[in-house]
């Protein structure tokens, strides 16, 4: 953990108070919204096990969310970006309008931004994209927690409507049998039309 705090505290030596990392989930999936979180870590709480989403178990994720949201000093807001927005754009468009969204959903206004990646959203606060920043910072590790689970647990719910599909196993990503589903049932309301749903060469 104490590498991951590195950038929170560089930056809370240098008067900045409320620091939030963003980050987000679902930008390769072939169905569903695109999801972000951003997130203010309260200095000097420390959440063990803290890491890039994708290389935590489910249980773990889980818990850390719960931990992360439930804590009374963490501030957190999630921001979406639907389907159709990301058809009319594009899912990097789509993606930076979920993370605007999720900063603007913030209780207190940040005044500093990690975010996750190599491009960001205008804001008018100070601002750092870090690549694998999930992996670097606790804040935008924590915010990948939340955006993951938070996507996740949506897709569970679009599963109980379009149970043909197996949104609850694979959230919408392009598994085989994701795509078999596809062959036969053909796509849903939730499908983003954009994307290709042929298999993989390989």
């Amino acid at each position: 953990m104490k590498s991951l705090l590195l950038y929170e505290k560089k930056l809370h030596a240098q008067g900045f108070k409320r620091i939030a990392g963003v980050d987000e989930a679902g930008r390769g999936p072939l169905a569903g919204p695109v999801v972000a979180a951003s997130c203010i870590l309260p200095q000097g709480v420390v959440f063990r096990g803290v890491n890039d989403s994708k290389q935590l178990s489910e249980a773990l994720r889980n818990q850390l969310f719960q931990q992360i949201t439930e804590h009374p000093n963490v501030i957190f807001g999630i921001g979406s970006a639907s389907v159709e927005e990301i058809d009319e754009s594009n899912i990097l468009q789509a993606t930076l309008l979920a993370m605007q969204r999720a900063v603007q959903n913030l209780s207190e206004v940040p005044d500093y931004l990690l975010i996750d990646g190599n491009k960001a959203p205008h804001f008018s606060i100070p601002t750092l994209t870090i690549v694998e920043g999930d992996c670097k910072s606790a804040s935008i590790a924590a915010a990948s927690i939340i955006a993951k689970v938070t996507r996740d647990r949506w897709m569970e719910e679009l599963d109980k409507k379009w149970p043909q599909y197996g949104f609850k196993k694979h959230k919408g990503y392009g598994t085989k049998a994701h795509r078999d589903a596809l062959v036969q049932w053909g796509p849903c309301p939730i499908h983003r039309k954009t994307f290709s749903y042929e298999a993989d060469p390989s």
